[in-house]
């Protein structure tokens, strides 16, 4: 009976070991290529600052994490990166929604983002302009991420905000009410819509679309000045436009791609936009197995602004 009760708490002690680890990983993570102090990590985990460094100094040694010699930064190590290029991706997103991101980033002048869901997260996966590829955020912290939110079934998407409760206020200016709030007004109006979530004076636009049974999304970050509520509408018409198209390209319908809309009305006149009230649902999935690969094309590059906007 001894020795089976001392098996428990070991495997227990084994699990909690491998949860602290991976969740310290997303934490140094979180930060992309900024990197962070000892401190920001011991803070953002609630571990002690003595368990936070002797783990960290065990994954450094592993090649797990890297510590940078002047700033004395922790980011994400090289052993990482190499076990990286062997895992297989769910779906190839990135390459197929090149030519939407770089039309966005084109007619917006703005940066372009793609989020994918991976649980209780969103991780940029591409970009036309600011934010590291890779960096994860808890869903609803950014466009994209609350975008995902506001697809999902209603009792999945607050089960999600509560797991994440206690990320919000650490990672944003957010709390659990606040992304609640924000993901009825996304639903009511066709898309999410974030001001100041993590860095201030900026906002965002995302919406989310389906690639084969997996949900992602497309938004658009400036600097809350450039992001007008007409202008805010007119972009996530266009935004709109490239999901549903995207949708329809990832998932096998052959229906023929939207163009741009052409202006209608007296100069200056809002866009036409999704009516209020209006949820926001995921597309149907089609099988696409028949339709054969997607070719690759070869992007443009927008014209950069210079401005950190990293509200995706």
């Amino acid at each position: 009976m001894t020795t089976r009760r001392s098996n428990g708490a070991e495997a227990r002690s084994g699990t909690q070991s491998i949860e602290r680890v991976v969740g310290l990983l997303r934490v140094v993570a979180s930060r992309g290529r900024s990197g962070m102090r000892l401190g920001d990590v011991t803070a953002a985990t609630g571990l002690p600052n003595s368990t936070c460094h002797r783990m960290l100094q065990r994954l450094e040694a592993e090649g797990m994490v890297e510590r940078h010699p002047v700033t004395r930064k922790y980011l994400l190590g090289p052993l990482l990166h190499e076990l990286g290029l062997l895992a297989r991706p769910r779906v190839h997103l990135a390459p197929l929604c090149e030519d939407a991101m770089a039309a966005l980033a084109e007619h917006t002048q703005d940066t372009v983002y793609l989020s994918e869901r991976r649980g209780l997260e969103a991780v940029c996966s591409a970009k036309a302009l600011t934010l590291d590829v890779g960096i994860r955020r808890p869903l609803g912290i950014g466009a994209g991420g609350l975008a995902i939110l506001c697809a999902l079934p209603p009792a999945e998407a607050d089960a999600i905000i509560e797991a994440n409760a206690g990320r919000y206020a650490k990672l944003s200016t957010l709390d659990v009410e606040q992304v609640r709030a924000a993901v009825a007004e996304g639903r009511a109006r066709g898309y999410a819509y974030l001001e100041g979530a993590v860095y201030p004076g900026t906002a965002a636009v995302g919406v989310a679309f389906t690639a084969e049974r997996e949900v992602a999304a497309l938004s658009v970050a400036a600097i809350s000045s450039r992001l007008s509520e007409a202008r805010r509408a007119s972009i996530a018409a266009e935004v709109q436009r490239h999901a549903r198209n995207l949708t329809r390209r990832l998932n096998g319908t052959t229906a023929t791609a939207e163009s741009p809309p052409r202006p209608a009305g007296p100069a200056g006149a809002r866009p036409a936009v999704p009516a209020a009230g209006a949820p926001i649902e995921p597309p149907s999935v089609v099988d696409r197995s028949a339709a054969g690969p997607t070719p690759r094309l070869a992007p443009t590059h927008p014209r950069r602004t210079g401005h950190r906007t990293d509200g995706s």
